[in-house]
């Protein structure tokens, strides 16, 4: 099982496994980051008092919600392409650490729409009451008094939805993107022994999760303090 064991833990392995491993984090935080942007909308469009925003985000969280990520990212791989080639008669061809930020941050936008509605709801209805009185306008309340209260409170879940993007980025591997599992699948076809660089890979994968959920504690702890 471990016949290569020392030859696969090389310098150069670890620094080729290293930088997937960046790579998985870049991904990650751009997927968190747009998927923030989503969420908002999303959050806003389910407040809305108009009932196609609220249908809109209700359908687009039900399918997202309700559909595997793996599924999403071949879908935005090969479905895509094809219909663009069908309909143009032109080849389409799509990074894959591309599609892998795509798909990511609309899978996460779904999830962050919930966790941004609910931070929304949890903030004391007298703050809308006390912006009322004072002449502010719905998106001038949510904006610049709601929001920032509402993501205060939704830290500690959003660090959360980071460790599982972080995770969930070895899903790109399938369609050819080379980030930490990749590349542990490339070392371990070099040296015939799969083992020992999926253990290396596993080793990446729990110090970047937990050295994330140490800065969460500490953030959340912070943000505790200034209650």
């Amino acid at each position: 099982m471990f016949v290569a064991f020392q030859e696969v833990f090389t310098l150069a392995n670890i620094l080729y496994l290293a930088k997937g491993a960046l790579l998985s984090i870049g991904i990650a935080a751009l997927s968190l980051l747009f998927g923030l942007i989503l969420g908002t909308l999303g959050a806003t469009g389910k407040r809305s008092k108009h009932a196609l925003p609220r249908d809109i985000a209700n359908v687009y969280v039900t399918i997202i919600r309700g559909t595997p990520l793996l599924l999403q990212i071949l879908i935005i791989f090969s479905v895509i392409p094809s219909m663009y080639t069908a309909i143009t008669g032109k080849i389409l061809r799509i990074d894959p650490l591309l599609i892998g930020v795509l798909a990511m941050s609309i899978n996460s936008g779904a999830y962050q729409t919930e966790l941004i509605r609910s931070g929304v709801n949890a903030v004391d209805k007298g703050q809308w009451e006390a912006c009322e009185t004072l002449g502010l306008s719905n998106w001038k309340t949510l904006k610049l008094v709601i929001l920032p209260q509402a993501f205060k409170r939704i830290v500690p879940p959003l660090i959360s939805e980071f460790i599982t993007l972080i995770k969930d980025s070895s899903l790109i591997s399938c369609i050819g993107a080379v980030e930490l599992l990749k590349g542990a699948q490339i070392i371990g076809a070099q040296y015939f022994d799969v083992m020992s660089p999926y253990m290396l890979a596993a080793i990446f994968y729990l110090v970047m999760t937990c050295v994330v959920s140490m800065i969460g504690m500490k953030v959340e702890k912070r943000l505790s303090v200034s209650d």
